[in-house]
Formats: structure tokens, C-alpha cells, sequence
């Protein structure tokens, strides 16, 4: 069989695959098409034999007996892992809204090419990155929620005989550093003081979106920004340099960007949503940039490979002076074996900045809601 991934100038030509799908339908014939996910508990909700590659994910989900359907900010408290060929670290670990591509426990309705959030109200969960395996395929979801999960689902793939030697593995991995390690805000100055005075030349202090070893390519990252500073000064939080460092590089490495918005293919600190296939922006704040920030890139056209290795970083401010909340999940392929994730942070870190009441309780062993 000939492995190749449809598109649309392919898709005329004969394909030598079966289609398949894992989905939450009910089994007996009657319409509880979900499974059942307990406070605590991790469940298996594919776990695929042989050699095949998904080719979409699809995932909406709610609370039972919580208020409204849903408990707040569950897209942080549910998490997903998934493992390749029997590996026993997973290939891809993060909070469900984040790996989705919105971060800070929100939905919202937006498009870009591997990953939609579709109505209603953006609970509707895609993904078309295509992930290969040779030796199965296992997906899990870890519900972290007060309330038990009802979980919908489709995973849709092809099989195949094998997969050729080359096809690298899928991983997705989420990090959060809150506070960054600046100065508050408060106590910046003047909009000169902050974004126009103080030198890096070495990288050292930036966040961190990816850091990888092995061999190939890095395809992009959405980054969450939760500005909560009260004062009224200009407070842009961006004016922080993309610097993604390759086998080791050392300062100034080969791809130096010029800012925050710039990365993401924006310009001058921009506020507007905007949802393009490898570019956007889901949230832009509220005025003077308060409140929540989130943009997507992905290299889809562009891929950044590595070798041996990568770090995809970014000043938190210019010289890394600002002090915020930051989140991201990025997105690559490589060989593997790949290096061992970050552990998923407790729930209650997980949570956004402004969580309250339902989202404060976390799960506890032998209580009920």
C-alpha cells in the first residue's frame, strides 16, 4: 500500500488505504453516544491496532449534574495524552482547550487550517494534524473536573500495511510560567523605559514554547497571554523577540524575529481578532491590553527543521522585563525516541488567573459532588 495524505490536488488519484473511525457511539443501539468519564479517572478512548495515521480528531464534551451543563474552565481541567507504538511517555500531553488551540479555559468560534474551534459557542473540537504510527495508536483523556465528563468523539484514520521509515511522530506539549519572571507593570516606568532601554544577547530568561531533542520539524504554537495589571500606563504586553535556537546554536540564532506580534504576522501591538490557516489572533484583550491575549502560528508551509535539536523561545517584554501570565502548546514532528514531557501541572495551576467558585474545588479522592 502507498502511504500519502489526501489533499486537495491528490485527491482525484486512487488511494491504496481503508478508511476507519473510532467513535462514542453507542454500542447497544440507543442514542448514549458518549462515554463516561469519572472525577479522577483516565480513560482510553482509542486505542488502535497495527499501522495507520489519523487523519481528524473531533471532540465536544460536558459536565454531568454541573450547572449550566458545563463546569467553568473545563477545558483546562480535562487533559489528553497520546502514545505511539506502545511508547510508555506520551507524544503529545496537554490541557483539551490548549491542544484545540485556545488556551485560558475558553471557547470560542475560529478557523485555521489544523485546528477549528465550530459552533456552538466554539465546543466543537477539531484537529487535522495527521499523525502516523507503525504499531498502534493509544489516545486518552484524564478528566481533573468537580463533575464527571460526558465525552463525544471520532477519531477518523487510515490503515495500512506499514508506514514508511521516515514518517515522523506528532507531539504537542503544554507550558505555563505564572508569573514570568519580570517586573510588575507598576513598576516598568515609562513606556520607554520598558520597551526601549536594556539589552539580551544571550536568550537567557525567555519563555520557553518548545524545547526538543531528536531529528525534525517544528510546525508552529499558540501562545496565551493574561495581562492582569491595574494601572493605567501603556501596558502592551508584546515587544519581546521570537528567538528559536537549532542543534544548539548559540545567541543570535539563525531565526531572530523582531517582536511579539511580529512572530505571530501581526503588526503594531494589534487588538483585532483575526482567524487566518497559519496565523491569527482568537482574543486581543480588552483596552489597554488588559485582560486575556491569544495568537496562533503554525509552520505548516514553513516548517523550522532541527537536526539534533530545537528551543522555541520569546522574550516575555522587551529584555524579558514584563512579569504576566503566559501559556502555550506547540506542535511538532520528530524521530523518537522524543525527550520526556514537562508532567501535567496540578489542575488548580492550570486554572486562568480570574477563576472562581466552581473553579476553585479541585478533585479529591472519595468525594462527590
Amino acid at each position: 500500500m502507498k502511504f500519502e495524505i489526501a489533499s486537495l490536488q491528490n485527491i482525484c488519484f486512487k488511494r491504496d488505504a481503508k478508511r476507519m473511525r473510532i467513535s462514542s457511539y453507542d454500542r447497544t443501539g440507543g442514542n448514549d453516544d458518549r462515554i463516561h468519564v469519572k472525577p479522577g479517572e483516565t480513560v482510553t478512548f482509542a486505542d488502535i491496532k497495527g499501522a495507520g495515521l489519523i487523519t481528524h480528531i473531533w471532540v465536544t464534551m460536558a459536565n454531568a449534574n454541573a450547572p449550566g451543563g458545563s463546569e467553568h474552565y473545563n477545558m483546562r481541567k480535562v487533559y489528553l495524552s497520546f502514545y505511539w507504538d506502545g511508547e510508555e511517555n506520551p507524544s503529545v500531553l496537554a490541557p483539551i482547550g490548549d491542544f484545540f488551540g485556545l488556551g485560558h479555559g475558553e471557547t470560542k468560534n475560529y478557523v485555521s487550517e489544523p485546528f477549528q474551534m465550530s459552533p456552538k459557542d466554539g465546543r466543537s473540537l477539531n484537529c487535522w494534524f495527521p499523525m502516523p504510527f507503525k504499531n498502534g495508536a493509544k489516545l486518552c483523556v484524564t478528566n481533573e473536573c468537580v463533575f464527571p465528563l460526558i465525552f463525544y468523539f471520532y477519531v477518523d484514520y487510515e490503515e495500512y500495511e506499514t508506514v514508511p521509515d521516515d514518517a515522523l511522530r506528532f507531539h504537542a506539549q503544554y507550558r505555563r510560567e505564572n508569573p514570568t519572571d519580570g517586573l510588575h507593570p507598576r513598576d516598568l516606568g515609562s513606556v520607554f523605559d520598558w520597551a526601549m532601554t536594556g539589552e539580551n544577547t544571550t536568550g537567557d530568561g525567555n519563555y520557553l514554547v518548545l524545547d526538543a531533542e531528536g531529528q525534525g520539524h517544528y510546525v508552529g504554537c499558540n501562545l496565551n497571554i493574561h495581562n492582569t495589571c491595574e494601572n493605567h500606563l501603556h501596558d502592551w504586553p508584546g515587544e519581546g523577540d521570537d528567538m528559536i535556537f537549532i542543534d544548539g546554536e548559540p545567541w543570535p540564532p539563525r531565526l531572530h524575529g523582531t517582536g511579539t506580534e511580529d512572530y505571530f504576522n501581526t503588526a503594531w501591538c494589534p487588538q483585532q481578532e483575526y482567524d487566518a490557516p497559519q496565523h491569527g489572533i482568537i482574543f486581543g484583550g480588552d483596552y489597554n491590553w488588559k485582560g486575556k491575549i491569544s495568537y496562533y502560528r503554525y509552520h505548516i508551509s514553513d516548517p523550522i527543521m532541527f537536526e539534533k535539536s530545537i528551543k522555541v523561545t520569546i522574550e516575555h517584554g522587551h529584555s524579558n522585563y514584563r512579569s504576566d501570565d503566559w501559556s502555550s502548546t506547540a506542535y511538532w514532528y520528530q524521530t523518537e525516541p522524543h525527550k520526556a514531557m514537562p508532567p501535567m501541572p496540578p489542575m488548580e495551576e492550570r486554572l486562568p488567573s480570574d477563576a472562581k467558585g466552581f473553579d476553585v474545588p479541585i478533585f479529591r479522592e472519595g468525594v462527590t459532588p
